[in-house]
């Protein structure tokens, strides 16, 4: 992923603009955003209120990989994955206010999001996903990953922290890896760039959740069509 462009910002729309300028902003400083109560309260709300009804057989074992490469690897993540469809009122609002995110980042950074998937995620207490890339450079059209946590009342010692890995330049000029450890509090939204962002899901000792997505760019060629159904 190239260095992001910076354009005015005379976009955005509703109560979500001052929202959306500044995971811009934080996006285009360092790659990464951490924004709590970035998510209007009826949609967090409705969104909690359909993972809690959501039965336990919807939810299927997650993999890694896509396409013919997905599988699922029990020793790389653990955790349990329902995708988010537009078949729910709260799934379409959901939805609509990533597009909205999408149409802001495109017109305030020129990033050329072109589409977006989701899915609530279960991870168990003692589950995990190790250290990596949700893309990898030149390989993958995911841009930008999100995820929404979405855990009333969590404590500290509950553990489940989101690892982020990012580097930092060293006044004599070398690079040293840092790991930010994000919370999962309830309403916590955070976003970074998925080709130079290593994470990882720490275990917990209750059950944890939370919403994750991607925004992906057209690879459509005359080869193949993207995304693929």
């Amino acid at each position: 992923m190239g260095a992001l462009v910076q354009v005015g910002d005379d976009c955005g729309t509703g109560d979500s603009r001052h929202v959306f300028e500044a995971i811009a902003a934080d996006l285009l400083e360092k790659g990464y955003s951490i924004k709590p109560n970035a998510v209007p309260t009826n949609l967090l709300d409705g969104l909690w209120q359909q993972l809690r009804s959501t039965p336990s057989h919807q939810f299927d074992p997650a993999g890694v990989g896509r396409q013919r490469a997905h599988m699922v690897n029990n020793f790389i993540r653990s955790d349990t994955i329902s995708w988010i469809e537009r078949e729910t009122v709260v799934g379409e609002n959901w939805l609509n206010w990533a597009a909205e995110l999408q149409q802001y980042l495109n017109r305030r950074l020129f990033l050329g999001l072109f589409s977006f998937e989701s899915h609530f995620s279960h991870y168990a207490p003692g589950d995990f996903y190790k250290k990596h890339l949700d893309a990898f450079k030149g390989q993958s059209n995911r841009v930008l990953s999100v995820v929404l946590y979405l855990n009333p009342d969590w404590m500290p010692d509950d553990g489940g922290e989101l690892a982020l890995y990012h580097s930092d330049h060293s006044h004599h000029g070398e690079r040293s890896q840092n790991v930010l450890k994000v919370t999962p509090n309830m309403g916590t939204f955070v976003a970074f760039l998925s080709e130079e962002f290593p994470h990882e899901v720490l275990p917990a000792k209750r059950d944890r959740y939370a919403i994750a997505g991607w925004f992906r760019v057209n690879t459509t060629s005359a080869e193949r069509a993207d995304p693929p159904n």
